[in-house]
């Protein structure tokens, strides 16, 4: 049976017209700090953001003409894998062509910034134009909200197509009836928290575009910096606060962020997922404050990055690398979890967690139950639907075999055990703490292998298969 026809391939190159051009436009945006610091470096943006702006246009008017079916969901998640993949193609020619890089390492810088990964490709990120390291602080705040959400809210008219594309990246909530106003006042909560950390990074002493790249880095709960020591090169209490407090509002659903104002500030604090977010901080960093001898401030930080997969540090990867296996497994397990659904973050998230915790529970009570007796699994008030669970369970389970896969592949190029598992947890989590590992040296198998889980990540996994099984199904032809 043939699951892709080329029906299907024309809507697929057709829909995908729109999320080309907003690449391309993304592409051209950099260019203003190319001109206020004077680097004219021009060609290394225009290039690539016309190729992808052309294209774009060229696939919305030929196939327009050629197709006029409506899209499906099995469309939408072929589209939006192609969409970050794509972005990451384009991102990655401008690091190639403005900084000489192997286009592998372009690639994956791009591939890391966009998905909210973190991990540079670059030796020494300090010595890079300034538009160059905008351009990864804008990939990253792009990605923190989704390439297709950013997009389609801004270049596609309401309807099915918002509707389908809005899902297939793995979002569910919304904030208004439609789609695309859900979309719309998304975006207008993200630029507020924005725009507020920007100023507060300001008034704690920091340079105006240090100030712009960290916020995009934080509430986007990307990590990258502009700086080789990240966060930690600033020494200043202050702004690890306000970073910390950057990436808890980055890992909160912007549901629960949109009734703040109406419910008084009530909505976050009687939010599940974001109780179980600063009660998880509080606890982690409580314990492992009294069986470490990690300064405070760094525990405290590192302990809110591994949760809200920021990746965000203040401690050196050689530095983590020296800390107490006991505290890297306690990262490592909050890596594993992530924060809120509906929010910027990475990893399996906690309402995902919850639900397949509660299913294992059901089960228990089911046992001790009578014959007969049915114990319905509820959260918030609402009972969970049996698929709900189901997929809970398969959607993890499929998470951990692609965990296993890259932590037996580093360690069959010789890298130390431990330091491979925190590497795959943290590249399928799209995380971005390290313990040393990943960088520029890095082998160009395993340079490939990690730009496909943090692909397959970000999108949690079926788009990247879906997208997968049709491409082979069409080779096959």
């Amino acid at each position: 049976m043939k699951y892709i026809t080329k029906t299907d391939l024309l809507i697929v190159a057709k829909n995908s017209g729109y999320l080309m051009i907003g690449i391309g436009i993304m592409c051209l945006i950099p260019l203003i700090f190319d001109l206020i610091y004077f680097e004219f470096d021009i060609l290394s943006f225009v290039i690539p953001g016309l190729i992808s702006i052309l294209l774009g246009v060229f696939g919305l008017k030929y196939f327009e003409e050629k197709i006029d079916k409506k899209i499906r969901f099995k469309h939408g998640m072929i589209i939006s894998a192609f969409a970050w993949l794509w972005a990451s193609l384009i991102g990655g020619f401008v690091f190639t062509l403005a900084t000489n890089i192997p286009i592998i390492d372009g690639v994956f810088e791009s591939m890391s910034a966009l998905t909210g990964t973190g991990i540079t490709m670059f030796m020494d990120v300090e010595i890079l134009p300034h538009s160059i390291l905008f351009f990864r602080a804008f990939e990253q705040w792009v990605g923190g909200l989704g390439v297709v959400v950013m997009v389609i809210a801004v270049l596609t008219k309401p309807g099915s197509v918002s509707s389908k594309l809005y899902h297939s990246e793995a979002r569910e909530d919304r904030i208004k009836p439609s789609i695309k106003a859900t979309m719309e006042k998304t975006i207008q909560i993200y630029a507020i928290y924005t725009v507020a950390g920007v100023i507060l990074y300001l008034i704690a002493g920091m340079p105006l575009f240090d100030s712009i790249c960290n916020t995009f880095h934080t509430v986007s709960t990307g990590g990258m910096s502009i700086k080789n020591a990240n966060m930690g090169f600033y020494h200043n209490n202050l702004i690890y606060l306000i970073s910390i407090v950057l990436m808890i509002l980055g890992a909160t659903s912007f549901l629960a962020h949109y009734k703040v104002i109406k419910t008084k500030g009530k909505s976050l604090l009687g939010d599940l997922q974001f109780q179980i977010i600063i009660t998880v901080i509080a606890v982690v960093t409580l314990m492992l404050y009294f069986v470490s001898n990690i300064v405070p401030i760094e525990l405290l930080f590192t302990v809110v990055s591994a949760m809200t997969t920021t990746g965000a540090s203040v401690a050196s990867p050689t530095a983590m690398a020296g800390w107490q296996p006991f505290v890297l497994i306690c990262l490592m397990c909050l890596m594993l979890t992530g924060g809120s659904n509906g929010s910027t973050v990475g990893a399996i998230k906690l309402v995902r967690m919850i639900t397949y915790f509660k299913g294992i529970y059901r089960h228990i009570r089911e046992i001790l139950s009578p014959d007969g007796r049915v114990v319905p699994v509820k959260l918030h008030g609402h009972t969970i639907p049996e698929k709900a669970i189901a997929q809970a369970g398969s959607y993890i389970t499929l998470y951990m075999m692609f965990i296993m896969f890259t932590w037996a592949l580093f360690c069959l190029f010789g890298y130390d055990p431990f330091k491979s598992l925190f590497a795959a947890m943290s590249l399928q989590g799209n995380n971005g703490l390290d313990l040393g590992i990943i960088n520029y040296h890095l082998d160009s198998v395993l340079k490939v292998v990690s730009m496909f889980d943090m692909w397959t990540g970000r999108l949690e996994i079926y788009p990247v298969l879906i997208t997968l099984r049709a491409g082979f199904e069409i080779f096959k032809r």
